[in-house]
């Protein structure tokens, strides 16, 4: 995927003394008082801002917050919190700027933060005359916001499409190179861990993944889908029986490629979905009609463990029980442990995955940590984001 870094514009000097519109994801947790609670998204954002900074540039920043409606700004839509937060991690003020579509006054050397995006009426729909007047405030625009490159919005795609240069962040280059190295160019074998409480959410992705993927490890209620699928009883499990063709015919495609969907060998149960539950380790074929599949068992674990050390690149989305469940967490640990351990590059997204990642302490083991969400599904999807499509023209063009 070729775009234009704006690294290298920097490098080269191109952005020196040009106005600068950084579009970040700085959408953060709040809480009652309207404090920051957790402030990834904000600190991941400076190393663009600097950059810019560092090279002479007058800087304009801009985030979406929450879910305001456009044309009504409340208090609580407000950026304020963010641009006090940006100020400390910078070391100097950053100016919040409101009503900013039809004209900015920023110097050379200067940042200041654009109020929240998505109170400006046309910006969801990608209106293109609020594009236009965007667009006019700059000479460079930079993505830097990968959560929302699954999005047309007039911040994400449309200012791209008419500003002088679009360019990407370092964030989302970063992104762009994982799931380059990952999906488009991986090393083999390439083992795929899609976990979730749904079959039915996660189905397109595990269609798109069988065409691709050398094992299919499969977690959560998703793989107690697929045992059901091969003739396993789970009890009470959760399950979506009425997917059980659809799972039948993703573990067809992968075995017609002599790949794997590996089908757990045991597994550990509850009779109630609680914390205090006694847990109890059966066979796979040794389920009642009562129990509660909340976590794969020991002999599971250590199987896919041993194939995951094996891999030659890894992409992990989900984890494979109910880790925060001490009782259902062993499968999860075992698995996040061997990713750890493995030589395999690997990349990993969705918020649970990054709580499971963060609980066993392994950030610096995993190869790359997708902050996507919404937009690391749709690339396992095999989905072209529109700001990365939009970016890729401009690029070509």
């Amino acid at each position: 995927m070729n775009v234009i870094r704006f690294t290298d514009l920097c490098a080269q000097g191109k952005a020196s003394g040009q106005r600068v519109f950084i579009r970040a994801d700085l959408n953060v947790p709040q809480n009652e008082a309207g404090e920051i609670t957790e402030d990834t998204r904000v600190r991941a954002s400076v190393p663009c801002i600097q950059l810019a900074l560092d090279a002479g540039a007058a800087v304009m920043v801009t985030s979406h917050l929450g879910r305001p409606t456009e044309g009504e700004f409340k208090p609580a839509d407000s950026l304020a919190p963010v641009a006090r937060r940006l100020g400390e991690l910078l070391g100097h003020d950053v100016r919040l700027v409101a009503d900013w579509v039809n004209g900015v006054e920023v110097k050379p050397g200067e940042v200041v933060l654009l109020e929240n995006c998505r109170v400006n009426e046309g910006e969801k729909k990608n209106d293109p005359a609020l594009a236009k007047k965007m667009a006019a405030l700059c000479d460079i625009y930079v993505n830097d916001a990968f959560g929302t490159a699954h999005r047309a919005e007039a911040t994400t795609y449309g200012i791209a499409q008419y500003a002088k240069i679009a360019s990407a962040g370092p964030l989302l280059a970063a992104e762009i190179d994982a799931i380059t190295k990952a999906l488009a160019q991986p090393k083999r074998p390439l083992v795929a861990i899609v976990a979730g409480s749904k079959v039915s959410t996660k189905l397109t992705i595990l269609k798109a993944l069988a065409d691709k993927v050398d094992q299919l490890i499969v977690g959560g209620g998703i793989a107690n889908t697929f045992m059901l699928a091969s003739g396993l009883s789970i009890g009470k499990s959760l399950a979506e029986p009425d997917l059980l063709d659809e799972a039948r015919a993703v573990i067809e495609a992968m075995r017609a490629r002599g790949a794997a969907v590996p089908i757990p060998v045991d597994v550990v149960t509850a009779k109630t979905f609680a914390a205090d539950a006694p847990a109890t380790v059966k066979a796979a074929d040794a389920v009642d009609a009562d129990d509660l599949i909340l976590d794969i068992g020991p002999k599971t674990a250590d199987m896919l463990a041993a194939q995951l050390r094996e891999a030659g690149t890894i992409v992990w989305n989900g984890p494979v029980g109910v880790f925060e469940f001490e009782a259902f967490s062993h499968g999860t640990e075992t698995i996040a442990r061997a990713i750890a351990a493995s030589k395999a590059f690997s990349i990993a997204g969705g918020g649970d995955t990054l709580a499971a990642i963060a609980k066993y302490g392994i950030e610096p083991a995993v190869g790359y940590i997708s902050t996507g969400g919404g937009a690391f599904l749709e690339i396992l999807e095999g989905k072209t984001l529109p700001a990365l499509e939009i970016l890729t023209k401009r690029a070509a063009g």
